[in-house]
């Protein structure tokens, strides 16, 4: 009986293991994003529910009307609602050339 306690604990301890391997990429790669300097590669992969296809509309936004002021300024853009404007606002930077005069 006690053996087979062993294996099952063992089993569980295993996959809370591989659990938290899987996580670890994931984790390193989150991180903010400056939305006035990145490319669309680089907004899909940041950032939470948006593909290339929203970042690209959000990079083509940016050149056709020039650098975010705020993060709230993502809403302008096609495809992207307050759900995930919300779920990655804490990611998104609008550093870049909106502090640029001119």
């Amino acid at each position: 009986m006690s053996r087979h306690t062993f294996r099952a604990s063992s089993a569980t301890r295993r996959s809370i293991q591989v659990l938290i391997a899987s996580l670890l990429p994931v984790l390193a790669w989150a991180g903010p994003v400056d939305i006035n300097k990145a490319d669309a590669n680089t907004i899909a992969k940041e950032l939470t529910g948006i593909g290339l296809s929203r970042a690209q509309a959000i990079v083509a936004y940016r050149e056709k009307n020039g650098a975010f002021k705020s993060v709230d300024d993502l809403r302008k853009v096609k495809g992207i609602g307050a759900k995930t404007l919300e779920q990655n606002r804490a990611n998104i930077r609008v550093d870049g050339d909106a502090k640029k005069t001119g």
